[in-house]
């Protein structure tokens, strides 16, 4: 698909363009295809990295975030023998 661009240049512009085209050996649209590039690959954002299995996973539990009786234990096992909790390293 081809597509026509019109545009006002000011004065300054209009120079730089022609110092372009001569030192470059470029045609005043291959500048303007370039330059569109540039400007798309300087302001564009990276898309943002989705997590695998956001949103896709229901408890049934619908405070486990909010209530701490749900994190009672937890990890505990994970701690090897012996263990303790500080409640009950405080009845020592």
């Amino acid at each position: 698909m081809k597509t026509s661009v019109q545009a006002r240049l000011d004065e300054e512009t209009a120079a730089t363009l022609e110092i372009l085209e001569r030192s470059l050996g470029m045609t005043s649209s291959e500048i303007v295809r370039e330059g569109i590039r540039l400007v798309h690959k300087r302001h564009s954002v990276a898309p943002r990295r989705k997590l695998i299995g956001v949103g896709q996973y229901d408890s049934g539990i619908p405070d486990l975030a909010t209530n701490p009786k749900h994190l009672e234990g937890l990890g505990a096992s994970s701690m090897g023998k012996g263990w303790r909790s500080p409640d009950e390293r405080s009845q020592d």
